[in-house]
């Protein structure tokens, strides 16, 4: 990894939005991605700068979730707000990590945030399943830079 240009191509970046949409689809649960060239502090700290940024910390049930990327510090963080935190099992967030991780280390980037963003949203969905009055409070977009 080594430019944030690099790290996806456009047509990757639309199926990363795709796979936000479709994990969104039966939850009232939010899910962002927001890659950047490297963080200029603690990795989980940036993460929570960028999730309050993003006003995820905002949503009606606490349930949104963050996947942040620092492309040059090889690291990444995955993040979910209170409300999804408290409902899911303790080893889930561990287990997103090891599924990303493993096509991340192959080069497989885009296959890696979507496998992240599958499994977050399967959580979401059980926990916070789609009602009639949901709306889509955040942009399913992905935000890049490390000037937010």
């Amino acid at each position: 990894m080594s430019d944030i240009e690099d790290f996806l191509s456009k047509s990757q970046e639309e199926e990363i939005i795709e796979a936000i949409r479709v994990a969104e689809l039966d939850t009232s649960g939010e899910i962002r991605v927001h890659i950047e060239r490297t963080s200029p502090i603690d990795s989980f700290d940036r993460a929570m700068e960028i999730f309050h940024f993003l006003k995820m910390d905002n949503t009606k049930e606490d349930n949104a979730v963050l996947i942040y990327v620092a492309v040059d510090d090889r690291n990444f963080v995955i993040y979910g707000d209170k409300g999804i935190n408290n409902k899911v099992e303790t080893n889930f967030w561990d287990s997103t990590r090891d599924a990303m991780l493993k096509h991340f280390k192959k080069g497989n980037f885009k296959d890696g945030l979507i496998a992240g963003i599958s499994m977050a949203g399967k959580q979401l969905k059980k926990h916070f399943p789609y009602r009639e009055d949901d709306t889509n409070e955040l942009s399913n977009e992905i935000t890049f830079g490390s000037d937010l």
